[in-house]
């Protein structure tokens, strides 16, 4: 078993991380800033470290300095969503194992989070994710299918795989008309959809699916209290509505309950 810490502001990702990583056989703990991340490391003295660059009070290049002064030799691998050139070379003359863009799909980055902790220095016997269990749901009587609208295309991935985990058929898009192209022809039993969205937003893809008599339920995201919109989206028929950010347990214990009130 290896000691994980993981060190990054965006907490979904976080989350989904230290399932997978768990559900391994691995210890991980998170942070989600650097000084907390700094103070885990000290404490803790992880194998290896999922370090972001992009962190809200201190820069993940200047934690990976304090890292480096506390554990010389600790594996840490560099997980970014802007990366430039001269950013991944001062990560990589500081001793990095590898340097991760957050932009790849999440079994992509999972993969080479996996490759990264195979490397020489791995812990012996310690357990790895046996390939091709990324987002295999465990067998279930009857798969209920949910539809996941957001245009943040890295948290639909990170839900998708999440639930997909739990034993859903997840099916996602980005934008209203797409949505309301999978919702008629998929017909899912829950549509999980995000209010403020460009173009069309949430509500008024709602308003549509209710015109269309889609008759599963529907569970809202926002990350803006618009009390119009809250309130038109409830009048509406939605049944939750859940405020960004949320974990991703929190998101599937409602998911769950709407399920049972959609009656489907």
């Amino acid at each position: 078993m290896a000691t994980i810490l993981i060190i990054d502001d965006e907490r979904l990702l976080c989350d989904l991380l230290q399932n997978c990583l768990r559900e391994h056989g691995h210890e991980v703990f998170t942070a989600y800033n650097g000084r907390e991340g700094v103070a885990s490391f000290r404490q803790r003295r992880p194998r290896f470290t999922l370090l972001d660059l992009n962190l809200p009070d201190i820069n993940g290049l200047e934690v990976l300095k304090q890292i480096r002064q506390i554990a010389p030799q600790s594996a840490v691998i560099i997980l970014t969503g802007c990366a430039t050139e001269q950013l991944e070379r001062q990560a990589r003359n500081l001793g990095i194992t590898d340097f991760l863009i957050k932009d790849l799909s999440f079994d992509v980055l999972l993969g080479a989070v996996q490759r990264a902790m195979q490397e020489p220095g791995m812990l012996a016997g310690s357990p790895t994710i046996p390939a091709g269990t990324v987002g295999v749901p465990p067998t279930l009587q009857e798969k209920q299918s949910i539809l996941v609208v957001d245009d943040e295309a890295q948290l639909c991935d990170i839900l998708t795989q999440y639930l997909s985990r739990h034993g859903y058929r997840v099916l996602s898009a980005q934008d209203g008309p797409t949505a309301l192209s999978l919702a008629e022809r998929e017909r899912p039993h829950l549509i999980v959809l995000d209010i403020n969205m460009p173009g069309m937003n949430g509500v008024e893809v709602l308003r549509k699916l209710r015109a269309k008599r889609y008759e599963g339920g529907v569970m809202m995201l926002t990350g803006v209290r618009d009390e119009n919109l809250l309130k038109e989206a409830l009048e509406l028929g939605s049944i939750d509505i859940v405020g960004k950010p949320a974990d991703l347990e929190r998101i599937r214990l409602a998911i769950e309950v709407s399920l049972i009130l959609s009656k489907r």
